[in-house]
């Protein structure tokens, strides 16, 4: 598994760091083997008292389709992808739900790609509930945000960038969590003591650049590399029909540079840079009878010139328009993003606006719709994607997942993905 090969055993890119990679390499072992001895004797304990186990989780089999041949040198030239994912869920829970154990697995298996069939843990936390106040320590995922369309202020995990484009599916992220729920409002400390970095497609793969990403050379500003601790503070609070986020982040920018450097044989490859940074964020919600008005900004320091950037927009739905019980969701928003791509990373969202709508058929199959296109009003790039889903019995769903570009013109980053248009299909089975 690269995740604990990374976090336990440590990836040494430099020399100078071999001491502190063995430093913390014992230091984690050590604190993961008395995290284990008292665990189980707390089990044990807590077994005769009435604690509870609980096992589920979904299998899946993927199918994506693409319509054109592949375009770069390298990659396989197949219009079939499938793949399979499993992922179950084991929780321990005792001291009348105060504490808990999560364990969530992660395993894709994929023929085409080998940078896409990889293991992660999700989640792997212990979770303490106590009055006004709880404490998480272990792997955990966390979300921020608001929109639909970009989750501008979402920072905390990192995006698992071979599961799809996306950017919805994240890693697994060490950290410990404070808590702190009054009156009002909640406040959330975070200190994460590793860094996990980005998954990228490989060669064989589709859904990736002219040139590919070797992630086992990346590079780092800090010395300290992966282990260079990052901290981040959020409070949140309601205030009538407004919801407001406010936080701070420092440490290892969850988003690399992409730099140019010529391997052993002399070909480019690009290597992911990551740079410590500073980032403070807002995300307001406000809720209106059928409308919703969203917000997500942030102010970023450490990569070139400082920047700003803002998502925004509204929702408005119209309940019970379809037949007796359906509703008919509207959305926009709009993206700016200033950076300056020669010392940032690239975005595709420096100037887009997006218009979709969702429809929710409340119905007993829980059936769902979300479609939606992207225009660039720089580039004139649009992009189109299609979502659905439906469950068909108890334990069997299906999803679907359409993705296509039109107008892609030669200086945007969607470019050297303008002949990976596909279908993806999805059965689960949850157990």
């Amino acid at each position: 598994m690269r995740f604990a090969n990374n976090w336990l055993m440590g990836k040494n890119h430099a020399t100078q760091n071999a001491a502190l990679v063995t430093m913390t390499r014992g230091a984690v072992l050590a604190g993961a083997f008395m995290g284990a001895v008292a665990f189980s004797a707390q089990v044990r304990a807590d077994d005769d008292e009435g604690g509870n186990w609980d096992f589920s989780g979904f299998a899946a089999m993927d199918l994506r389709v693409f319509p054109d041949s592949a375009l770069h040198s390298g990659q396989r030239d197949q219009h079939l992808n499938p793949s399979l994912v499993l992922q179950p869920e084991i929780s321990y829970e005792w001291n009348d739900g105060d504490d808990r154990i999560d364990f969530i697995p992660y395993l894709r298996i994929d023929p085409q790609d080998s940078e896409r069939r990889h293991a992660d843990i999700r989640e792997l936390k212990y979770l303490h509930i106590d009055d006004g106040w709880d404490l998480k320590v272990g792997a955990d995922k966390v979300f921020w945000g608001v929109t639909e369309s970009r989750h501008l202020v979402d920072i905390i995990n990192q995006t698992d960038a071979v599961e799809d484009v996306d950017g919805e599916d994240k890693l697994g992220q060490p950290m410990i969590n404070l808590g702190l729920q009054n009156e009002w409002g909640d406040v959330n400390f975070f200190a994460m003591p590793y860094f996990r970095e980005r998954t990228f497609p490989g060669r064989k793969g589709r859904l990736r650049g002219s040139i590919p990403v070797d992630t086992d050379k990346a590079e780092y500003e800090s010395d300290m590399e992966e282990f260079h601790p990052d901290f981040a503070l959020r409070y949140t609070t309601v205030l009538g029909d407004w919801d407001l986020g406010l936080a701070h982040f420092y440490g290892t920018s969850r988003e690399p540079r992409l730099l140019a450097r010529p391997d052993a044989n002399g070909q480019i490859t690009l290597i992911p840079r990551y740079d410590i940074i500073n980032q403070s964020s807002v995300d307001v919600q406000a809720t209106f009878d059928e409308w919703l008005w969203k917000l997500e900004s942030i102010y970023r320091q450490g990569q070139g010139d400082d920047f700003f950037a803002v998502s925004g927009g509204v929702e408005y739905t119209f309940f019970g328009a379809i037949g007796d019980a359906g509703d008919l969701g509207v959305l926009a928003e709009y993206h700016y993003d200033g950076r300056d791509e020669d010392d940032a990373p690239a975005t595709v969202f420096n100037d887009d606006i997006f218009v979709g709508a969702r429809i929710t058929l409340n119905d007993t199959a829980d059936t769902d719709f979300l479609a939606g296109v992207v225009f660039d009003r720089l580039d004139h790039d649009r992009s189109f994607s299609v979502e659905a889903n439906r469950r068909l019995t108890d334990h069997w769903t299906i999803e679907g997942e359409l993705r296509l570009s039109d107008g892609i013109s030669e200086s945007s980053p969607l470019y050297d993905a303008r002949r990976d248009d596909h279908l993806q299909v999805r059965l689960n089975y949850y157990f």
